[in-house]
This record gives C-alpha cells, sequence and structure tokens, in this order.
C-alpha cells in the first residue's frame, strides 16, 4: 500500500475529506427529492448503514426546496447533483445543501458559472466538478481519437481552472468512467497535476454483483495508490449496498477499521450444513456489533477448527453437531440448530 496522496482539506458540512483525513463513504438517494418523507427515511438506513455524506439530485424548483426540510431531519452533509441547469445549483445552496456537484460545461455561459460560484463564495459551500467519461467534449474525443484517460483529466482541469478564475478553490474533483482502467490510469494522471481532493468511483458500474466486481477492482487499484479521499461504490440497486460494499473495500485495503469482518468456507462436498444459509444469517446478525474483530462460518467439524485459527470466534457444524470456536479452541458444543443463536450470546458478552 502506497502512502496516502497529501490533498487539500475541504469541509462538507459536519466532516471534512482530503489531508490526512478518513476515506469518506458516500451514497446517492434513488428516491424522488421532491418526496420528503421517501428520501428521509432512505437517508436515515444510509446513515445506519455507515454513510457519511449523501447526495441527492435536484431537476427543479421543488426538489431544490425540499433539501431545506430533508436536512433537518437527517445527520450527515448535504450534496446537491446538478445537471444543466444553473439556477437549481444556486437554489440548493439557498436551500441548505452543503455540497453542490456540476460540471461546468453543461451548465450554459461563463456568466452562469459565474453567478454559481459567486454564491458558493459567499457562503463557503464546496463545489464538486463531476467529469464522465459519457459527456466528454467532441472536441477532447477528437484530440485524444476516443473516450481516453488523458482527455478525461485535460476535461477536469479546464472545468477546475474555469472556476479558478473566479477566485474560488473549495473544490473537490471526480473523474468517472464505466470503463475500470480507463479510470484508473485518469485518476493515476490527474493525482500528479493537482492536490485537491478527489472523488473516486466506477460510474455506471452496473447491478449488485457485477458493480461490485468492477468497484472492487477498481478501487481497489486507485486506493492501493494512495488515491483518493471519498469513495462511492454505483450500484443499480439499494443505496444501502453500496455503503456496505464501500466499507468493505476499505476493510480489506486496511483504510478502515472497526465491524466485525465475516470469513466463511467455499463449501465442498464434505459440508453437511446449510453454510450458504448459515453464513448470510451470520452477516446480518454481526451488522449490529461495532466490534473490531473476525467471525469464521465454517461448514464441517474435520478441518473447521484449524481453518477458524485466525479469526477471533468461529462456528462449525456437521451431522447434527455444532462448534464453537475461539482463537482456535472449541469451547462449546451445541446442537447444530442452536449455532447461529450460541454465536449470538458469544458476541452479546464479547470481551478480549
Amino acid at each position: 500500500m502506497k502512502e496516502r496522496r497529501k490533498t487539500r482539506e475541504i469541509q462538507i458540512g459536519n466532516v471534512r475529506i482530503g489531508g490526512s483525513q478518513p476515506i469518506a463513504i458516500q451514497s446517492m438517494t434513488n428516491t424522488r427529492t421532491q418526496d420528503v418523507e421517501a428520501t428521509v427515511a432512505q437517508i436515515l438506513r444510509l446513515e445506519e448503514a455507515g454513510c457519511e455524506i449523501v447526495r441527492c439530485t435536484v431537476p427543479d424548483l421543488e426538489a431544490a426546496e425540499a433539501l431545506a426540510e430533508i436536512k433537518k431531519q437527517i445527520h450527515i452533509p448535504l450534496v446537491a447533483d446538478i445537471h444543466f441547469d444553473y439556477r437549481m445549483a444556486i437554489a440548493a445552496m439557498e436551500h441548505g445543501a452543503d455540497k453542490i456537484r456540476i460540471n461546468p460545461g453543461n451548465i450554459g455561459s461563463a456568466e452562469n458559472l459565474k453567478a454559481v460560484v459567486d454564491v458558493a463564495k459567499e457562503r463557503g459551500i464546496p463545489i464538486r466538478v463531476g467529469v464522465n467519461s459519457g459527456s466528454l467534449e467532441k472536441e477532447l474525443v477528437a484530440k485524444y481519437h476516443g473516450v481516453t484517460a488523458e482527455g478525461l483529466v485535460e476535461s477536469a482541469l479546464d472545468k477546475v481552472r474555469r472556476i479558478e478564475e473566479q477566485g474560488y478553490e473549495n473544490l473537490v474533483i471526480s473523474i468517472k468512467s464505466s470503463d475500470v482502467l480507463m479510470c484508473v490510469r485518469a485518476h493515476e494522471l490527474i493525482a500528479e497535476k493537482t492536490d485537491y481532493p478527489l472523488h473516486v468511483g466506477i460510474t455506471e458500474a452496473g447491478t449488485v454483483y457485477s458493480g461490485n466486481i468492477k468497484s472492487a477492482v477498481g478501487l481497489g487499484l486507485i486506493l492501493y495508490q494512495g488515491i483518493g479521499d471519498t469513495i462511492r461504490v454505483s450500484l443499480t440497486g439499494d443505496p444501502v449496498e453500496e455503503i456496505k460494499s464501500a466499507k468493505q473495500i476499505l476493510r480489506t485495503l486496511g483504510l478502515r477499521k472497526g465491524g466485525i469482518e465475516v470469513v466463511s468456507c467455499p463449501t465442498c462436498g464434505r459440508t453437511s450444513i446449510d453454510l450458504i444459509r448459515l453464513a448470510g444469517e451470520v452477516e446480518t446478525l454481526v451488522t449490529n456489533y461495532p466490534l473490531d474483530i473476525k467471525v469464521a462460518v465454517m461448514g464441517c467439524v474435520v478441518n473447521g477448527p484449524g481453518e477458524a485459527r485466525e479469526a477471533d470466534l468461529g462456528i462449525c457444524g456437521g451431522k447434527g453437531e455444532g462448534l464453537i470456536i475461539r482463537h482456535g479452541e472449541v469451547i462449546e458444543r451445541v446442537p447444530e440448530e442452536q449455532l447461529l443463536n450460541a454465536l449470538k450470546i458469544q458476541l452479546d458478552h464479547w470481551k478480549e
């Protein structure tokens, strides 16, 4: 793991990103922002899962006005996602957005951009400059003979320059692509050219299955190089799944501690219990415990104790009997159907 890239620190509501701050986890609501009740309910679920910054789309004035009421009922920074209409960026800031996400290339004239920057400057609201491979300018596509990492970086830095010329540098940059390796290369390039904090993600990654694989590979390669200050795992599904995945990626890379890590064997012909179901139940159970430990779920009593030795707690079973294992030692034998409850008892009373 390379040393973390040093970036500027940016304040977003009650969260700071960049510098030596932990990598923050983000998500985006998929409710209609105008539906305050549904949007708040989803954000509260995201908060409970571990989301630290949340973004809502603001397509019209009704959505912008809804931000004020939404913000009263949540506890994490609220980011307004703006496309095309600069007036929505201004309205969102006036109604409490802690940050706005814009592409300066698609909100109109230089005067429109100046109007947005003036309000952001007056209120001290950071701007996330977002550039996606799907909206890369035709001139850059022609210059680089296609959509490329180099084109993405040039586009992003050009947008940043336009805002800097307005005398404002309270910025976060995101350069996203659905092409994983292009996205990785773009982040490598831009990290050499700027010290603004970077919002990292693989855009349009796909379903929970394919999106998780693409995001784990892409974010893993980027973060391993010390690049990235805040991340979003983009999935077509319940946004709570994005938070679970982001936390697991950060834990796997050693960039986040806390929370129970579940490991489980892949099953084989010796497995005589419903290990797939049991592992899923354990994974659900442990989300309620703020413990920094490893729990192993093994499928047979032959190799289970040995394979679970590196875990703090382990369970395994077969042929009607279940074992509770602690630091590699069997501490209890229970009927197989009582394994999950026995594990819960151990977690309830856990002490190192």
